[in-house]
This record gives structure tokens, sequence and C-alpha cells, in this order.
């Protein structure tokens, strides 16, 4: 059997403490704890977090893994609750002025957005500032099943569905009023997004009659106009979606309903382990490795935490 210095041509490091920055691979001699540890890309995994007080389903999320915004959905019937998460708990927050479904969000805990939705099927648009939420000016095309990206002062919404048909409308908001800008290429509805403002953002899944059926179809937005990039590994609708335009993540969905999860690098999408409820109609917050999925399709109220990423590991002669 080959040791570890015939395969790295070093033996293993002995140091007093753990060091501060391991690079990936890295193995030490903990002599303080007399332990060997490693490091090494934990490509992944989700874990269960704290429960919403109120479960639901087609709801809508801001915010990070540790400071989280979950707003609106079905219970039934609609809602307009809004919750507030500290990494490991739920609080309950002041209503959305309009109670709703099939909504979307953007921002931050403290700084949030939330628009689109039914019923009936609405273009209302709500500002929460971290205690309350104040009504401003609505979308120009009332839709559910869209997609977002952004902050409170500067959001895109995209695609969707104001009946009788999807849409690849795209209205970029400026903190005061919406604009329309230049449409998706293939128009579509229960789709996710990502991105960090409204002039770069990421759209993925969703249902376009065009082509026809759930797709894993992937756009990214420049500013100005909308490119095709490659696909996601699972075509899927109705999934939660968090991250930026280089550094997304998609997770659940259906058809059939799944906890298929997969992160995207900029140029290609790479699968991951899976939630560990599939379901879909989920909100999502965060990045793409410290991530927030919650509720969902069944009805209910979990809450789960990925994360990806440098990972110290103590190996064990048990």
């Amino acid at each position: 059997m080959s040791t570890y210095k015939e395969i790295h041509g070093t033996d293993i490091e002995v140091l007093s403490s753990d060091p501060a920055n391991p690079v990936e691979g890295q193995v030490w001699y903990n002599s303080t704890s007399n332990v060997v540890k490693g490091n090494f890309i934990n490509l992944g995994s989700w874990a269960t977090g704290g429960s919403l007080n109120t479960a639901r389903n087609k709801l809508a999320g801001a915010g990070t893994q540790t400071a989280g915004l979950g707003f609106g959905g079905l219970t039934p019937p609609y809602s307009g609750a809004t919750e507030s998460y500290n990494g490991t708990s739920w609080t309950e927050v002041n209503d959305l002025n309009t109670a709703r479904q099939n909504l979307v969000g953007a921002g931050t805990q403290t700084a949030a957005l939330a628009f689109g939705g039914d019923f009936p099927i609405t273009g209302a648009t709500e500002e929460w500032d971290g205690t309350s939420w104040t009504e401003v000016n609505d979308l120009n095309s009332a839709r559910i099943y869209l997609a977002s990206a952004g902050t409170q002062t500067s959001a895109l919404a995209f695609g969707g569905e104001p009946p009788p048909d999807a849409t690849g409308e795209t209205e970029s908001w400026n903190g005061t009023s919406w604009t329309e800008v230049n449409d998706l290429n293939t128009a579509r509805w229960e789709l996710a997004g990502a991105g960090a403002d409204n002039t770069s953002a990421l759209a993925f899944g969703g249902f376009a009659p065009s082509v026809p059926g759930f797709n894993g179809a992937t756009e990214s937005w420049n500013g100005t106009s909308w490119t095709a990039v490659s696909a996601m590994s699972t075509a899927r609708g109705y999934l939660g979606g968090c991250g930026t335009n280089t550094a997304a993540l998609g997770f659940g969905g259906r058809f059939p309903v799944t906890g298929a999860t997969e992160s995207w690098n900029g140029t290609s999408w790479t699968e991951l382990n899976d939630l560990n409820t599939a379901r879909d109609n989920l909100a999502g917050a965060g990045t793409n490795t410290s991530a927030l999925g919650f509720g969902g399709n069944p009805t209910t109220a979990a809450t789960e935490e990925f994360n990806s990423g440098p990972q110290t590991i103590t190996f064990s002669d048990s």
C-alpha cells in the first residue's frame, strides 16, 4: 500500500494547532489534540434548519442563509405572513399589505422587495424596511410564476404568466419605478432566477410552450439583453434559486417532484447532493455555497440549509 509521503512527496505536517487557511488536500497532525486532520472540498449537502412558523408553498424569499426573509404564499388561504430567519429559527414579523401566492422577492432581510403574484393576478410591489411593508409602484405587467434578481433598489423581474400564456417580458426596477427592457429569448413561466442587481442576472428552468414542456434552459442578462447559455442537467419548473449571474444554485421543482440541486459557475451546471425533502414551489435565499431552501409543496414548514466548499475532516482509527 502506498504511503502519504509516496503519493504527495512529503510527510504529514506536525502542527501544534490547525492552520488558519489550509489548502485543498492538505493533511496535518495536530500534536495538541493528537489527531490527524485534512482539508477537502465538500461538494455540497443540505442539513435541516429551523421550521417556518406558518407552513406554506408558492412563497418568496430574500436575504442570506443566516439572515433570511420569507413572505407570502399559499397556506391555504393566500397569506401575507412574513418571517425572519436568524440562522437557527424563524420569527413572525409584520405581514405584506397584499396577501398573495406565486410572488417573488429580492434584496436582504432588512431591505427587501416583493412583487407580482395572485389572486387576483397583480403587479403589486412592496418594500420592506426591516419592520413593515410599504406599497410602491406596480409592475407594468401584472403576472404570476415569474422570477427575480437583485436588491430593493436595483431589481429585475422576468418571465411569468399574464394569462393566457407564458411571457418573456423583463422589467427593471430603479428603486422608484419599473421600466420594460428586452425580453427573454424563451418565453416561460415557473422559472427561477438569481443575480446581484438589475444589470446582472440568470434565468433558469421553467415551462416554455414553444419547446414545449418543462426545460432547463438558462439565460444570462448583461443589463441590456439575454443570452442563451448551458442548460441545467435536470429540466424542471417550480424550482427554487439563489446566488448571482456567475455563481447560482437551483434546487427542487417538478415534473416529477425532485430534490435535485445544481450549481452554476458562470459556464455550466454541476449536479450536487439533493434536498433531503423533494418538493416544488419552495423559496430560496443566499449564495451557491451557503443557501436556504424553505417551504414548498406538499405544503410544508421545512427549512434546509445548503453548504459547500472547503471542509476540515478529522480522521479516526476507529
